[in-house]
Order: C-alpha cells, then sequence, then structure tokens
C-alpha cells in the first residue's frame, strides 16, 4: 500500500513520491529558544518524530531531517533583559532545555540542527540574490524588506488575499511603514538598535528576520527543493507564507509538501506563554514518566487537537501501562524477542493513511489482546508472535520499554522489585509453611496495596505489576 499524507499548500491527502528514489528530506521548524519548552511544543518534535520512524522503518527511506534552533529574535531578546543575562546566554540555557526534552520523550536526534546565528553568511547570500532578482530592497536605513507585490504567487499556503492583510508584524513603528514600498512587505533584515547583538552586511548591520533564517537554513542542508516541511499550526501565517515567498522570489523550489500539526489544549484553548496556560516539560516529568507523556502526545492524530487535563493524561497511562505487563509477562514465558519490524498489515494501513494513528493504536490494543489470550492458553508460539508484533509496533511509536531509553530503567526497576518481593515471598511463604494464613494473607494484601499482583499455581508463586487499572 502507498503512503498517502496531507498536504497543506493543496489541502488534500495524496500519494507520497519522494523527489529522489529511497531517499526523503524533511525540515522541521524547531524551537525559538526564549523560555522552558511546554508540551504543545515537543507535541510538534514527537509528530514528526513518528513521521521520520514510519518512512525509515515502515518504508526503508533514509532520511535527513533538519530541525533548526532559533537563537535570536525579538523574545529572546526581551526575555533575557527580564532575567538579566547576555541574549546567547538565554538562549544557550533553553536550548539545551529543548535538547533534555526531546531526548527524555526519546526523539530521534535529527540529521543536522543548525542554529540561525551560524548562517548569517547564508542569509545575506539570499538577501543579495533577492535584491539582484528585483524581490527585495535596502531602503538606506539598514532594513532589508521583500516586496511582496513584486511575486507572482504569494499566499498560497494561507489562502489568504495580500490587500486583506495588516502590515506586516515587523512594522511595529510608523517610520518603518514609511520607508516601505507596501506596509506588507516584511522584514529580511533588521537594523541594528543600540544594545542588541548585530552582524555586518552590505546594507548596514543590523540581525535576521525570522523567516529569512529557515530559508536559508533549508537551502543549506536540503538544497532548492525538497520534500517535506513541518511545523506547527500557527507557523502557516506568516511564517511559512513568508518562508515560501522569499524561497520561490531566490528561484528556488523550496518544500514540496507542507505538513502542519495542530494544537494541545487547555479548557478548549491553545495552550501558549500569553495565555498563562503552558505546561512545562519538566514540570510534567516530576510525576509523570516520560514515556507515558510520549504515548499521551501521540494519542490523537497529528492535525487534530489534544486537549489536556491530568485525567486525560492518567488515562493515557493506564492505558500504556496494560501493554507493558503483557510484555512483562510474555517476557517470562518465552523470554524477549528480537525487533524484526513486522508489522500486523491493519497496522501498516493506518500509517500509510495520513499516520492514522487512532486505528494504529486500536491494532495494537487488539494484538495485546490476543498475546494475552494466548498467554493464558500457553500457546508460547502464539506469545512470541504478539509479542514481536507489540514490540514493532510500540518502536515505530517510539514507546517499546524493551528499546531506546524506556529499556535501562525498566531493567533496573525490575530487578530492583524483583529482589524486594522475593525478599517478603520467602516470608510468606514461610508463614503458609507454618499454617499461619493470616499472616501470609496480610502479606499477599500489602503487597496488592503496592501494585504488586501475585499468582499462586502448581506450588509456585509469580508476581506481576499492576500498571495501574487492569
Amino acid at each position: 500500500m502507498a503512503l498517502t499524507l496531507y498536504n497543506t499548500l493543496t489541502r488534500s491527502v495524496s500519494d507520497f513520491e519522494p523527489i529522489a528514489s529511497g531517499e526523503v528530506s524533511i525540515y522541521l521548524c524547531g524551537a525559538t529558544v526564549q523560555s522552558s519548552p511546554h508540551i504543545g511544543h515537543i507535541r510538534s518534535a514527537i509528530n514528526f518524530d513518528l513521521l521520520r520512524r514510519w518512512l525509515e522503518q515502515g518504508h526503508g527511506y533514509r532520511v535527513t531531517f533538519v530541525r533548526n534552533v532559533t537563537d535570536i529574535d525579538d523574545k529572546i531578546l526581551t526575555n533575557a533583559v527580564k532575567e538579566d543575562m547576555p541574549w546567547w546566554a538565554l538562549a544557550m540555557k533553553y536550548e539545551r532545555e529543548f535538547n533534555s526534552a526531546y531526548a527524555a520523550l526519546n526523539c530521534i536526534p535529527p540529521t543536522y540542527e543548525p542554529r540561525a546565528t551560524g548562517h548569517i553568511t547564508q542569509m545575506i547570500e539570499m538577501m543579495q540574490r533577492l535584491i539582484d532578482r528585483g524581490h527585495a530592497y535596502a531602503p538606506g536605513n539598514g532594513d532589508v524588506y521583500l516586496e511582496v507585490r513584486s511575486l507572482e504567487k504569494y499566499l498560497s499556503l494561507s489562502g489568504q488575499k495580500l490587500d486583506d492583510l495588516q502590515p506586516a508584524s515587523d512594522s511595529d513603528q510608523p517610520s518603518e511603514l514609511k520607508i516601505k514600498k507596501d506596509p506588507r512587505d516584511f522584514a529580511l533584515w533588521k537594523s541594528a538598535k543600540p544594545g542588541e547583538p548585530s552582524w555586518p552586511t552590505p546594507w548596514g548591520a543590523g540581525r535576521p528576520g525570522w523567516h529569512l533564517e529557515c530559508s536559508a537554513m533549508a537551502h543549506q542542508y536540503l538544497g532548492e527543493t525538497f520534500d517535506i516541511h513541518c511545523g506547527g499550526l500557527d507557523l502557516i501565517f506568516p511564517h511559512h507564507e513568508n518562508e515560501i515567498a522569499q524561497s520561490n522570489a531566490a528561484g528556488y523550489g523550496f518544500a514540496k509538501r507542507w505538513l502542519h500539526n495542530a494544537w494541545v489544549t487547555t479548557s478548549g484553548e491553545k495552550m501558549s506563554k500569553s495565555l498563562g496556560n503552558s505546561l512545562r516539560v519538566h514540570e510534567i516529568l516530576k510525576d509523570t514518566r516520560a514515556v507515558e507523556l510520549r504515548w499521551y502526545l501521540l494519542s490523537a492524530h497529528y492535525r487534530s487537537m489534544l486537549e489536556y487535563s491530568p485525567t486525560y493524561l492518567q488515562e493515557a497511562a493506564t492505558g500504556y501501562r496494560r501493554i507493558e505487563n503483557f510484555l512483562q509477562r510474555a517476557e517470562e514465558l518465552v523470554g524477549t524477542t528480537a525487533n524484526t519490524s513486522t508489522f500486523p498489515e491493519a497496522f501498516r494501513a493506518a500509517l500509510d493513511d495520513d499516520l492514522g494513528i487512532s486505528q494504529a493504536l486500536a491494532v495494537l490494543a487488539d494484538t495485546v489482546r490476543l498475546g494475552n489470550s494466548a498467554i493464558a492458553t500457553g500457546d508460547q508460539e502464539k506469545v512470541r508472535q504478539t509479542m514481536n508484533e507489540v514490540r514493532s509496533m510500540l518502536n515505530v511509536l517510539g514507546c517499546d520499554p524493551l528499546e531506546g531509553p524506556w529499556q535501562t530503567n525498566q531493567q533496573n526497576l525490575n530487578g530492583v522489585v524483583d529482589a524486594l518481593v522475593g525478599v517478603v515471598l520467602e516470608q510468606r511463604n514461610s508463614a503458609r509453611a507454618r499454617k499461619d494464613y493470616q499472616a501470609a494473607d496480610e502479606i499477599r494484601d500489602g503487597l496488592a496495596a503496592a501494585g504488586i499482583h501475585l499468582e499462586d499455581a502448581a506450588g509456585n508463586t509469580r508476581w506481576s505489576l499492576k500498571r495501574g487499572s487492569e
């Protein structure tokens, strides 16, 4: 079955065919490192980590994945003043926090992770090209603007009309409006202001505009045309629209397909710092396992809004723990299976349909039920088969407890718990041997209260973790 993906540009789902056979090139708008990451930021990273994993594991593509870091912009400069530290130190501080969150939630590191400040040369070259082609101008004050009315096409991604637009958001000063050919012309380069960082250019010292950064970096690492550009829904306008405008004006094809993930909402509102409803990743991870947070953030289709609440997170975590419990029981019966990327056809069909995660998770749940039935009947071959399929599916989702960052933690936890439970079971067996059944029952009930389930069979006692509601 062919892989189909949505394209924001055409507003339709269509077959995906890469530019180069066997290879896929992806650019993801990464973090603007102005403050700590919240789960809205990380949802985007996880959604497109799934895309990358499915391209690689499900279809065998070699993926070049670029995720940029915007380490200079107005918000970074503003927050640096608030936190009383140099702008570059603030940017580095929060870049590290983002990278820690990506790693904690098992996002595969990008092939390249360019910083905006490391690509000023490429930005200057692109601006010169745009000026030479008659699509940009420098009014003489150090600014450089893209002339939007010089473009053959503009606003094709958002479907807006140029004359309906307000002045570009970088035109907050009346003096800036006066020097523009059109108030909707947006800044490629902003002239230096006292106390702000700046870099020299032929048109004067200053710093890059937000949109120029991504066009220059995408061109540097992926060439004139690449397969997929990803990002959040809120980036369609003006950011992605302006990326297209300046890249096309420079003579580049840019992205063939655009994928946008929807927001995480709280009480129906987009999660954002301005609304004061941001949930920082590091705060959630104090009370929630990283794998459970990843599982929750994957639970809705990438183009659907995901409503956050502690209750919804706990419900998702409980579902994941049922899968962990199956794998634990299966491993005890047949040992650890190799991960061979063996997917049920229904799972493959689901992800091939624009990453249909709901259907894919339903297949996973059905496979776990089959595996539990096989454990109950002692059908080791069926247990082995279903265990392998479950692990293959979980690996694509980045949630296999026997792989990646979860493996060591799980092994360590199991070893400690096994040793402790073993000591307690010796006490229980001793109580039963002397027919002190009350003491034996009290030990059993105490373990149950701690989340440990005992099964007595054939003169032997086995234990398992009751991972949430079964």
